[in-house]
This record gives structure tokens, C-alpha cells and sequence, in this order.
């Protein structure tokens, strides 16, 4: 019996080389995620470019990072979209982008080789998605619930004329900014605070936790590009993108840095909108999710992480007459 991926096929499952995971793992439970069937956990690591579609959560129209994901992984392995139970890590917003977003699903068969499985999805997803790395993933692992923390960077284009090359991943202030002060009002940001002031409301959230903490804001110059990354253990909706106009409006010294304390301790959204309105998507990216060493650990006996494989010209032998 074999698997059928792609054009490619996998062959069968071997009962021995990877152990099944069982459906009553203790992080599906405790996270009152539904229990699945017995299967074999995979964790992949993406890159998106987001500008044309609707954000990461799953949505038939317009077409959502998820939902192509998920349309090209039930065409690699013949499955059903509910026997993956693809769960990503974030949920990136409309024309957010990702370099490092982070996925896990479920086959109920194991894979002897992820090179074949890689490619053929690689070969099914449009050229603005890419896996960049598949892999085992233990019981344990959850992509979203054992997240350490997660770093994004937002894109400044600092210049009277906007590089034509950037217009996709940068957004263009015409504004001289003042990043001395942006750096210094930054740092106002870590440490752990209710964000209430700096989210906007959203259906997808449920009732979210206020309370967040940021590890790092730094502020990075490149001639006329400015970098603001930040790191923390999470963000409510829209939380960076206030942020970073906060940022801009102190940058243009329209505000002073220390704003940022009073608004924080407002804990109210109207508070913030009197002196900022939110950043458009496209200068933000998703660079990296940081899980704990433990979670990342693979099982016995599977197979080795996929990072893509190169492709070779075989060498011909030289005709005797030249």
C-alpha cells in the first residue's frame, strides 16, 4: 500500500518508525481543543507574502493564507481538511506578511522521507507561499497554546520618494522622523502592561487577556529604512501596528515620548485614537516564533526535517571527437 503526494508517491506507513500520537494529548485537553483521530503530528514553518490575501484565518473568499495552505496539503496527501486539524501559531491580519509563521497538522500515516512532501507542496502553493521547513513534531507540541513568544518587524520607508522595490513591505513617511526619540519612547512598551489602549476589538478574539509582555523594542536604521522589531509572548489585535503609529507621531515630535506611559495607563482605546489612527498591514512581518527547546524535541525514530533539497545536472561524458 503507498500514500499517494502530489505527482510523487509516499511510501507506507511504517508501524514501527515514528510512534502514533494519541488523540487525549495533554495540550488538546487542557486547551479544550477537540480530540482528533490517532495520527502523526507535522510542523511546518511558512513564509507568506500577505498582500493579496484576506489575513492568515481560514476563509474560502477572498482566499486566506490558511485556506491555500490547506487546499494544497488535502491535494499532497488525499485527505480531509477536518482529518488535518491545521492549527497556525497567528493569526496574521490582511496583508500582513510572514517569514516565519509556524503550523501543525495531522496525517494518520508516516512519511519515511519529508524532502518528497516538501516539494510537492512547495509545487502545489502559489509562488507567495512557501514551506520553508517541514518536520516531526512530539504529542506535546502545539504551534499556537506553546509559543514562548513571537517577534514581528513593521517597515519605515524614511525618504521624500519612496524606493519602488519596497512599496509592498514598507510604509513611506514623507515626515522626517526623529528615531532618537522613537527609540526612547520604545522602550516605555517593555515590560509587562495591559494593552487595552493599543487593540482594537475583534469578533475572532473571544474575551482575550490584556496583559502581555514585551522582551524588546528596538529601532534599526538602514540608510533610509528604519526597522522597528519587537518581541513578546503575544499581541491582542492590531496591538503592533498601534503601537508603531504611536511611534510615528512621536517621530515627527508632534507628541513627546513619555505619551506612551500615560496612554498605557488609560487601558482605553479612545485614548490612544486622539493622537494616532493604526498603520496600514502591508509594513508588518511575522519574522519568527520562539518555543521552548523541550516542545521542539522530535520523536524515536522519524524522519529527518526537510529544509527543501537542491537539484543536480548529471554529468555527461564528453564525446571522444572533441
Amino acid at each position: 500500500m503507498s500514500y499517494a503526494v502530489g505527482a510523487l508517491v509516499a511510501p507506507s506507513p511504517s508501524p514501527t518508525s515514528l510512534p502514533l500520537i494519541s488523540s487525549t494529548a495533554s495540550v488538546e485537553v487542557e486547551h479544550g481543543v477537540k480530540p482528533i483521530q490517532d495520527g502523526y503530528k507535522w510542523r511546518l514553518v511558512l513564509a507568506y507574502e500577505g498582500t493579496r490575501y484576506a489575513g492568515w484565518q481560514y476563509q474560502q473568499s477572498p482566499p486566506t493564507v490558511q485556506c491555500t495552505l490547506e487546499k494544497a496539503l488535502t491535494q499532497a496527501t488525499k485527505l480531509q481538511r477536518k482529518d488535518l486539524s491545521l492549527v497556525g501559531a497567528s493569526r496574521t491580519d490582511v496583508g500582513v506578511h510572514a517569514w516565519g509563521q509556524v503550523v501543525h497538522f495531522f496525517t494518520p500515516f508516516n512519511y519515511d522521507n519529508l524532502e518528497e512532501i516538501h516539494a510537492a507542496l512547495n509545487g502545489l502553493l502559489p509562488s507567495d507561499i512557501r514551506v520553508r521547513e517541514i518536520s516531526p513534531a512530539s504529542a506535546e507540541f502545539h504551534a499556537r497554546f506553546f509559543a514562548k513568544s513571537k517577534i514581528y518587524h513593521y517597515k519605515i520607508y524614511n525618504d521624500s520618494v519612496m524606493d519602488t522595490f519596497q512599496r509592498h513591505f514598507a510604509y513611506h513617511s514623507v515626515y522626517k522622523l526623529n528615531s532618537a526619540v522613537m527609540k526612547e519612547a520604545a522602550k516605555y512598551f517593555v515590560g509587562k502592561h495591559d494593552f487595552s489602549a493599543f487593540a482594537n476589538s475583534s469578533h475572532k478574539d473571544g474575551v482575550p487577556d490584556p496583559v502581555k509582555q514585551i522582551f524588546r523594542f528596538d529601532l534599526k536604521e538602514m540608510g533610509a529604512l528604519l526597522q522597528l522589531e519587537v518581541e513578546g509572548t503575544g499581541f491582542l489585535y492590531r496591538q503592533v501596528r498601534n503601537m508603531v503609529a504611536l511611534l510615528l507621531q512621536i517621530g515627527r515630535e508632534a507628541i513627546p515620548p513619555d505619551i506612551v506611559a500615560y496612554i498605557l495607563a488609560s487601558r482605553d482605546r479612545k485614548e490612544l485614537a486622539k493622537y494616532s489612527l493604526s498603520v496600514p498591514p502591508h509594513g508588518l512581518c511575522l519574522v519568527s516564533i520562539k518555543y521552548k527547546e523541550s516542545h521542539l524535541l522530535l520523536p524515536p525514530g522519524c524522519p529527518a526535517n526537510s529544509f527543501g533539497r537542491h537539484h543536480t545536472i548529471r554529468k555527461c561524458k564528453v564525446p571522444f571527437f572533441l
